[in-house]
Parts: structure tokens; C-alpha cells; sequence
């Protein structure tokens, strides 16, 4: 029987999608590198840790994972958990590797640019499809958001808990209708 995690340590690697067939099965989007791995980690939670679930993945699709969940046998019980999001705690996962990193360790990290000017901190990591881009607030620019790339964020030092951004040019100037006010 797994512990209760606290649900601060939880880490988002998926989200439960519509049933797939009467048996139970549901579709599950993976956010984890190889997105099988998704049931390597053991149960998995709701972002509250109130209820646990054991994944088996049984088969691929369309960019999504083909899922049986323990006491899960039937169409409605699979519909009833659709939208459900899937964590993990922290350290069951392991270390980044040099250079990689969780999302969630960006999450509050001091944002300044390479001459020190304060932008903010990092609210949120979002990937669109094009590459992960940091959305930075509490800081002089509205709606910051920069490409998390090497040559717009040369470092990032969690230990510190600051990242160093090279603005790209015309980026912390502002927009057309802000400059009129």
C-alpha cells in the first residue's frame, strides 16, 4: 500500500482523455519523455492526492497511450474519469539530466536579464508545440513570455533559484498601443 503523498510534491506527467471501447480503456496523453513511462513510476495520483490510479498501457494511438486502470471495467466508470490529470511525487522520478529540467523546477525562479535588470519570476511553463516558453510576471513588463531556449536563457541555476535572459531584440519593448498611453 503506497503512503498519501503531499500533494505539493506532485508532479503532472498526464491526463487521463475519453474511453476508448465498453471495457473500460481510456486514452491517456503522456508528458513524460518516452510516454509509456507514464506506469514505470508506480501509482498515480489526482492533483489532490485523494485517489491513487494503477495504469497498465496496452497499446498506442494518435499520440495517445491506450490505458487499463485498476477497477476501472467498464465505459461509464473510463468516461467518469475523463479530464482526471495524473501525478507522481517528485522523488520517484529521477534527477534531471545536466542541462534538462521539470517544469516545476522553473516554477518561482527570479527572471533578470544579463545586465541584472529584475523582469520577474518564472510563473509558468507552457510548450505549444513549437518549444517550451516561460511566461514571466510580477515584474515591469505585462505579459512576458520568452522562448526557454539556450540563446534567450543562457542560465538557469536552481540552487540560486535565478535565471539569466537574454532578451531577444524589441522584446521588453512595448507593444504599439502601450506606448501610445
Amino acid at each position: 500500500m503506497s503512503t498519501t503523498p503531499d500533494p505539493a510534491t506532485l508532479l503532472l506527467l498526464g491526463a487521463i482523455g475519453a474511453p476508448r471501447g465498453i471495457k473500460g480503456e481510456v486514452r491517456i496523453k503522456s508528458f513524460t519523455a518516452k510516454p509509456k513511462d507514464i506506469a514505470a513510476y508506480g501509482p498515480l495520483w489526482d492533483e489532490k492526492a485523494a485517489r491513487t490510479f494503477r495504469v497498465k498501457v496496452v497499446g498506442e494511438t494518435k499520440g495517445h497511450l491506450i490505458a487499463r486502470i485498476d477497477g476501472v471495467s467498464d465505459r461509464n466508470a473510463a468516461e467518469a474519469l475523463k479530464g482526471t490529470r495524473l501525478y507522481v511525487p517528485r522523488d520517484v522520478l529521477p534527477p534531471a539530466d545536466d542541462g534538462a529540467f521539470y517544469h516545476v523546477d522553473l516554477i518561482g525562479l527570479r527572471a533578470e536579464t544579463t545586465k541584472g535588470e529584475f523582469l520577474g519570476e518564472v510563473q509558468a511553463v507552457f510548450d505549444h508545440g513549437a518549444g517550451d516558453v516561460l511566461d514571466i510576471g510580477g515584474g515591469p513588463y505585462k505579459g512576458l513570455v520568452v522562448p526557454f531556449t539556450l540563446d534567450v536563457v543562457p542560465e538557469v541555476d536552481i540552487k540560486t533559484g535565478r535565471i539569466t535572459i537574454e532578451p531577444p531584440e524589441g522584446l521588453l519593448e512595448p507593444a504599439e498601443d502601450e506606448a501610445r498611453e
